[in-house]
């Protein structure tokens, strides 16, 4: 492009229900790295194509730290002031990530599977026991990965009612003035900070408890260090998750000839939830900038040194130099290198449990409920709005 275009307005417009808006598609073809102008913070770069979206999340000199405290372009009406592990680069974020790394790998997943296991059919039980119509959001999307990410940081499960309130808000775009937000990260703060201080006074073994040690004994991490990082635990542990379980299901329903593959070939939902992975946003718009810390050659444009650029992953993921037929749904993708989990040193940590419960949730659903279908005409489904992440409201089903 040249200097004397006019960056586009970004995000393109409100996200609708689980559709990508088309001009990202209209950007792969022909203008990879665009300018962009956003909500806050100014102008910078969107990288919608698979090979410079990796390259921007991986590339050290696009730096994640460099947007703490800055007024950099953002769809979010608040400054990032915390330094936590989202907004760290190596080796600060290396540090971090290694205290955690251990409770989220593919083996210790795998551990937890049968318990995920049992608390879907006991919430799929309370399910058959009302009776349709059921929303399956408070019922199952929500409950698993809560109940899970509780048990594994250690935080009471009875406690949910409040910081899943605190979380809505936290991740809210336009759907809470921006006081509420910052009063609802401040609560957050403090419930994580108080579980820490119980923690001190009686040293468990979860996982916040082991950053507990780790703060006092090891030295490793500071006490805001460890505060933000539970936050983040809890908040990501369950948020992104809880959404796409209801994006899924609501996907399949949707979408009946899927639906039947997965109801005839039950193997195929591992497969399926890869593809679900692939082709389902789950963020309204490009999330994290990151800051060139140098000039960059990236996409045929030159980035300057300061200049932040976004990543559109979903755009990334519908890339037709990578994935074949990139718009449509299929179970039985030879190859499928998605990258919705991130890419680089900022690749999800809990990847492998998303996965896990995604499969869980998937496959107990359709085993449990064979004639599992939409309770309310799709046209009045309800998803939120003004969130970074998409979701349903509600999901009325029956069987």
């Amino acid at each position: 492009m040249t200097t004397g275009q006019q960056p586009r307005t970004y995000p393109f417009g409100e996200a609708d229900r689980l559709r990508l808006h088309p001009t990202y598609a209209e950007l792969r073809r022909s203008e990879p790295v665009t300018r962009v102008r956003l909500p806050h913070g100014g102008d910078g770069w969107l990288a919608t194509r698979y090979t410079d979206v990796r390259t921007v999340l991986s590339d050290p000199r696009f730096s994640r730290a460099a947007t703490v405290g800055a007024d950099v372009p953002r769809t979010t009406p608040l400054v990032s002031r915390d330094t936590n592990i989202l907004t760290m680069d190596p080796p600060d974020h290396t540090r971090l990530r290694k205290l955690v790394a251990k409770a989220f790998t593919a083996r210790r997943t795998e551990m937890l599977r049968p318990r995920a296991e049992k608390i879907v059919g006991d919430l799929l039980d309370a399910v058959e026991a009302q009776g349709p119509p059921v929303d399956l959001i408070e019922a199952l999307a929500l409950p698993l990965p809560i109940t899970l990410i509780c048990e594994m940081l250690g935080v009471p499960v009875e406690d949910r009612v409040d910081f899943r309130r605190w979380s809505d808000k936290a991740l809210a775009l336009t759907a809470f003035a921006p006081e509420e937000i910052v009063a609802a990260v401040e609560d957050l703060r403090d419930y994580i900070a108080g579980l820490v201080a119980q923690r001190r006074e009686h040293p468990t073994d979860d996982v916040l408890g082991t950053l507990v040690q780790a703060r006092d004994e090891g030295d490793r991490l500071t006490e805001a260090e460890l505060v933000n990082f539970g936050v983040t635990l809890l908040v990501a542990g369950h948020e992104t998750t809880a959404n796409q379980i209801g994006n899924f299901v609501y996907t399949l329903l949707t979408e009946p000839e899927h639906l039947a593959a997965l109801r005839t070939t039950p193997d195929l939902v591992p497969a399926a939830v890869e593809e679900l992975l692939r082709i389902v946003p789950l963020g309204g718009a490009a999330g994290f900038a990151r800051i060139a810390t140098e000039d960059v050659e990236i996409g045929g444009v030159t980035v300057p040194a300061g200049d932040a650029v976004l990543v559109s992953m979903p755009s990334a993921n519908r890339d037709d130099a990578v994935f074949t037929h990139p718009e449509l749904i299929d179970f039985r993708r030879e190859t499928n290198p998605h990258i919705a989990f991130g890419h680089g040193v900022h690749h999800c940590v809990g990847a492998q449990l998303a996965r896990m419960e995604l499969q869980v949730a998937l496959s107990a659903l359709l085993q449990r409920f064979p004639a599992l279908e939409l309770a309310a005409p799709v046209e009045e489904i309800v998803f939120k709005k003004g969130r970074l992440v998409r979701g349903l409201a509600s999901l009325p089903v029956r069987w």
